[in-house]
């Protein structure tokens, strides 16, 4: 297995040089076509017009998104142009999280910046639970502050669900070129720690008959602290540069209501997340 083609969600009104610089080396690492993608959508006014000012007003909105998306493509060029062929651009005026999901069809993962707790604008940026949750891809989540794709430690948080597993497979490619790799699972309140420590054995060991060396660690229990904070914890200890995870919601009937790892993991600022739902 392989990433073939690496999708790069750009966004209009967040910073996208880390989101395009951890895309360009994924695509380095494995001779993939890079494909840019953005969409933004004329936000209506919040007082009403009518006639001929009123379809001047959106012509004025639509104008003014195309530049924008313009000096996307711009930006995306710049930072692809030693790439050679291997190098596309989509966009369209859309919302962005449908067009960037419309899109993933011809992708192997998608890249995409982090969730501001206190910024979400769905008529200029695709949000990275939108994408998770519906894509059909995995997603790689690059913080603002993450300046490159560091694959020297990669913590593996694992849950036995079809989520986890599914996240680990979609990591093998990177987990091949990683240094060092901790398999972690948080035990939950009543939890058997000989069965807990047997599950993450068993993974390590399936990730061996793929030539992948690494360790298993069960979390020891911490009182009060949650399991993101345990979480953070244990990825500050190992030093890890990317985090492994299943990406969950809350509901089946409202999917983008995260829990509460995966809400901190899409939020977080200070390492890359490969999240697979």
């Amino acid at each position: 297995m392989t990433y073939a083609t690496v999708m790069v969600s750009l966004a209009l009104n967040q910073p996208n040089h880390a989101r395009l610089q951890a895309a360009g080396e994924l695509a380095d690492r494995f001779e993939a076509t890079i494909v840019g993608v953005a969409a933004a959508q004329f936000a209506s006014p919040l007082y009403f017009t009518d006639g001929t000012e009123a379809q001047r007003l959106i012509d004025q909105e639509e104008t003014s998104v195309k530049r924008r998306l313009a000096d996307l493509e711009a930006e995306f060029r710049a930072a692809t142009k030693t790439r050679g062929g291997r190098v596309e651009w989509r966009s369209a005026l859309d919302f962005p999280a449908r067009f960037v999901l419309s899109q993933a069809r011809c992708a192997d993962i998608i890249v995409s910046g982090g969730e501001s707790p206190a910024f979400s604008d769905a008529f200029s940026l695709a949000s990275p639970k939108d994408l998770v949750m519906q894509a059909g891809r995995p997603l790689l989540v690059v913080p603002d502050r993450a300046d490159w794709l560091d694959l020297r430690s990669v913590l593996v948080a694992w849950k036995d669900t079809p989520e986890a597993r599914r996240a680990v497979v979609d990591a093998l490619p990177m987990l091949r070129k990683a240094k060092d790799i901790t398999i972690v699972e948080i035990p939950e309140e009543g939890d058997d720690r000989a069965e807990v420590a047997a599950r993450v054995s068993d993974v390590t060991a399936w990730l061996a008959r793929h030539g992948v060396t690494s360790t298993a660690r069960v979390s020891e229990l911490a009182g009060n602290e949650t399991a993101a904070v345990q979480l953070e914890r244990i990825a500050g200890d190992v030093g890890a540069g990317l985090i492994v995870a299943g990406a969950y919601g809350h509901s089946r009937f409202r999917e983008l209501i995260l829990g509460g790892v995966t809400q901190y993991l899409v939020t977080q600022t200070a390492r890359c997340v490969l999240l697979s739902h």
